[in-house]
């Protein structure tokens, strides 16, 4: 059998290397990059297996810069860097399977919104296994971008990740210290 798991510190250095990107160079990203990341963001878990998402990679220069547009709020400084992102991916949530929607409506928690997080981790985890940087981004005006991309009215834009070649250096992480975060057996 072959082993096509990495070496657990691998791995670490990968999720240590991840960051979020806000400058971008202008070099396309190549479409075999593309097609991995995509990919991982397919195979990513979902509860139930009911992958509730569809994506949509905008990297066209006019309906990229009309989601940059949509994307950004020059007023309040927030996602300025998204006209610089080569491509999007858009993350639209769908109707998860019955098992999904029964587990919510049981347990009061809507399942499909973790699953897109998690496939938005996937994303961007890819993106840096392939030397690209991402962004992950929640603001932006989901009105305007379902108008842009013909999204049907029912559905929601929950995410949008740019990715590309980051601009700027790698910069160390500020997390709170493990003992803040993190017990054992007990909160």
């Amino acid at each position: 059998m072959i082993n096509l798991l990495p070496d657990g510190g691998q791995l670490l250095n990968l999720i240590k290397a991840r960051q979020s990107d806000r400058g971008y160079s202008d070099k396309p990203v190549e479409s075999d990059k593309i097609e991995r990341i995509l990919e991982a963001a397919r195979l990513a878990p979902s509860a139930c297996n009911a992958q509730p998402w569809k994506f949509i990679v905008v990297s066209e220069p006019e309906t990229k810069k009309q989601i940059a547009e949509a994307a950004s709020a020059k007023a309040l400084g927030m996602n300025t860097f998204v006209y610089e992102a080569p491509m999007f991916i858009v993350i639209v949530r769908e109707k998860p399977n019955l098992t999904s929607r029964i587990g919510s409506a049981v347990k009061d928690k809507d399942y499909s919104l973790m699953d897109i997080g998690i496939t938005s981790g996937f994303i961007s985890l890819q993106a840096c296994a392939e030397g690209l940087g991402s962004c992950i981004m929640g603001w932006f005006n989901e009105k305007l971008v379902k108008k842009i991309l013909g999204i049907p009215s029912g559905k929601r834009v929950e995410l949008i990740v740019a990715v590309g070649y980051a601009s700027k250096e790698y910069r160390q992480k500020r997390r709170k210290p493990a003992g803040e975060v993190i017990s054992f057996e007990k909160y």
